[in-house]
């Protein structure tokens, strides 16, 4: 492997991570809806693993952005 080419493996690991916890998180929400995944179709599972995955990168970025005012010394009334 190539230096040019960790920051692709590296995203697409990150990617499949996180595909990963939202496939984990929608089987979870699903259950506490009190259905069965059996009763959904391809689609609706795959809408709702994606509002999964959009809730994971939200609180990604949100972490990030947090992590950055902290390393430039900005609090939070500003």
């Amino acid at each position: 492997m190539s230096v040019f080419d960790r920051p692709k493996v590296l995203k697409q690991k990150m990617r499949q991570r996180v595909r990963n916890k939202a496939i984990s998180r929608a089987e979870t929400r699903i259950l506490l809806a009190g259905r069965k995944p059996e009763e959904f179709s391809e689609d609706e599972l795959e809408i709702i693993v994606a509002e999964e995955e959009d809730k994971l990168y939200g609180a990604i970025k949100e972490k990030g952005l947090i992590a950055l005012a902290a390393a430039l010394g900005l609090g939070w009334w500003l």
